[in-house]
């Protein structure tokens, strides 16, 4: 019987892996976990978490105007963005201490180096030169911003990674991109003062989700000074002569500002990995193919998280390691459930979405209802703010089950895990409406639309 130096190696430090890892060590197997940088990933370092900060801090500016609707004095206020950063990064200090302090816990061997795959059941630590074996193999190194090199000057624009550490906060900024990177950096930037453009090259932002939540989004993010150029590209970045960027695109603008951010996708991070070596089958992007059980074409290798760029979310990654180590070490053979997952887009305001689109629904089913409001929701009547919010749901007319749920407004985000939850669990229309509703809130503006606002047949409205 061959003997191993472990049972399980991880290479990435991020919240799949390090799930992984922690788990299959406090199961009793012989665990390392190799990562090149710190540890928490792309969510924890310069991802999710410090973006929710980073959104949180933008929104004081309105807060600080909506307060006087209500009776309160504020005096000047002033935003430092060193302040910030600082204490941003001493709360990612604090949480990397809690992941490395949970596998240590567990008995997971950390090694701090990059890992290289030499073989299907081998790895090379690059810090130390040493060769090492495993029985199992996961790879976890999540992605990273597509560089876009074709684009002339590209090297001098930033990505999502930089903007958490810029020295100081640009006066203007232009951001490439219409998913969810770039609509949540324009808003913060925006929020905290920076004169802010976004272009893309599509019709409308934020193109997988329902086009109720993409248009009024984009409606509300011009009302507050975001340009948003669309069916615009980037052609050509240059630095003019006073220093600052000139951003050309294919129609002819050019847009001036301090820094010009990407965000046009991520791209695997495989490059460099070993794979070949190990035998192990990649995708066009790089991505690692997997079965539905996360395991590659090689028996003892298998991978989770966006490195296999099925659904590129934290707690996707999260959930298909705790599936693996039911797998491996639990007599439990479990694949992923990718099915109805909840989403939102930190915008603001805020989209929160679960299920189906509309224009998606329409393709699948004969005949929807389509229940949806749009109002102003109660907080804004003494603040004088316009702002609306948008309630729908979508409906298979046949068995009255509710295929999609989106939500554009403040807290969305926290309404669509709880949409999420409803979904899942296959509730049909007639559920919602025995549901009461809590008064006042905004959210109950979807257990109170009795009538469809219109019928969907063969694709079209009637």
């Amino acid at each position: 019987m061959t003997e191993f130096d472990y049972d399980l190696f991880v290479i990435g430090g991020g919240s799949g892996g390090v799930r992984a890892a922690r788990l299959a060590a406090g199961l009793g197997k012989k665990v390392a976990i190799a990562e090149e940088y710190r540890f928490g990933g792309t969510c924890v370092i310069r991802g999710c978490v410090p973006k929710k900060l980073f959104v949180y801090a933008s929104q004081f500016q309105e807060h600080f105007e909506d307060a006087r609707g209500y009776g309160w004095s504020v005096g000047e206020s002033s935003f430092d963005w060193a302040t910030l950063v600082a204490n941003k990064d001493r709360e990612i200090d604090r949480l990397e201490g809690l992941y490395r302090h949970g596998l240590e816990n567990a008995g997971a061997e950390i090694i701090a180096s990059r890992a290289e795959l030499t073989g299907p059941n081998s790895l090379l630590i690059k810090t130390t030169g040493q060769e090492v074996t495993a029985r199992h193999i996961l790879v976890a190194v999540g992605g990273r911003p597509n560089p876009h090199a074709s684009l002339p000057g590209h090297e001098l624009c930033i990505h999502s990674n930089e903007a958490f550490h810029l020295k100081e906060l640009p006066k203007a900024i232009a951001i490439a991109g219409g998913g969810y990177i770039a609509v949540e950096f324009a808003n913060i930037f925006h929020g905290l003062g920076v004169d802010t453009t976004l272009i893309y090259r599509g019709k409308e932002i934020l193109s997988r989700f329902d086009m109720d939540m993409r248009r009024g989004l984009h409606k509300e993010m011009e009302a507050k000074g975001i340009r948003i150029l669309c069916h615009e590209v980037f052609s050509k970045i240059e630095r003019g002569p006073d220093g600052r960027l000139v951003a050309h695109t294919n129609n002819g603008k050019a847009l001036v500002a301090d820094q010009v951010m990407l965000a046009l996708g991520r791209d695997p991070n495989t490059e460099g990995l070993g794979l070949k070596a190990a035998g192990v089958e990649t995708g066009q992007k790089g991505e690692i193919i997997v079965d539905e059980y996360s395991r590659t074409n090689v028996e003892s290798i298998y991978a989770v998280g966006d490195v296999t760029n099925r659904v590129e979310l934290t707690p996707v990654a999260i959930h298909e390691a705790m599936c693996l180590i039911d797998t491996l070490y639990r007599d439990n053979p479990s694949s992923p459930d990718h099915d109805l997952i909840a989403t939102a887009v930190f915008s603001q305001p805020e989209i929160g979405t679960v299920g189906l689109s509309e224009d998606e629904a329409a393709k699948r089913y004969d005949e929807l209802e389509i229940y949806r409001a749009e109002f102003r929701p109660m907080k804004a009547t003494l603040s004088g703010r316009q702002e609306k919010m948008i309630m729908k749901l979508v409906v298979n007319a046949e068995d009255r089950k509710v295929i999609g749920a989106h939500v554009l407004g403040h807290e969305a985000g926290e309404m669509a895990q709880i949409l999420g939850i409803v979904l899942k669990a296959g509730c049909t229309k007639d559920d919602f409406d025995r549901t009461m509703a809590v008064h006042p809130t905004a959210s109950e503006e979807l257990v109170t639309m009795y009538q469809p606002t219109y019928r969907v047949k063969n694709g079209e409205r009637v």
